[in-house]
């Protein structure tokens, strides 16, 4: 399960549609608690960096952005806890490229933007037993 402030989401959201017809994508920073759950604080935008000509349907973060982040996080106390990304024109679930570029424990928002609208957000966990997603909860916490 996964909490999200209003404020992340909108953040999400807004890059998603912003963003269209590329894909966009950014790290999520939070707490993740012993039981597996975890509780977003913000999300932060991240440039694209897979090939130009596959940024409407890949993303990638590249290895500099991610070890900023990672220090971004343990100045704050927090941790990444998963990754955004927009599927423009398709359906909020994983392809097969994003499960084979995934790791287990984080949470993998996709949201389904259409005609530059996200219209359908979902949160996905990679299993470590069989390296296969599955649905995750996401709750909207009434916290900015």
């Amino acid at each position: 399960m996964i909490y999200l402030s209003k404020n992340v989401i909108h953040h999400i959201l807004k890059d998603g549609s912003e963003r269209y017809p590329e894909e966009c994508c950014g790290i999520i920073f939070g707490k993740l608690n012993e039981s597996g759950e975890k509780t977003a604080e913000y999300a932060e935008t991240a440039a694209n960096g897979s090939v130009k000509s596959e940024n409407y349907h890949r993303f990638e973060i590249n290895p500099e952005i991610m070890l900023q982040a990672e220090l971004t996080a343990r100045k704050k106390k927090l941790d990444i806890i998963g990754f955004y990304h927009s599927h423009p024109d398709c359906e909020a679930f994983p392809s097969e490229f994003d499960r084979t570029h995934a790791l287990p424990v984080y949470s993998y928002i996709i949201m389904s933007v259409v005609k530059g609208k996200a219209v359908k957000t979902k949160s996905f966990v990679l299993s470590a037993e069989d390296m296969q997603f599955s649905e995750e909860k996401i709750i909207i916490c009434n916290k900015e």
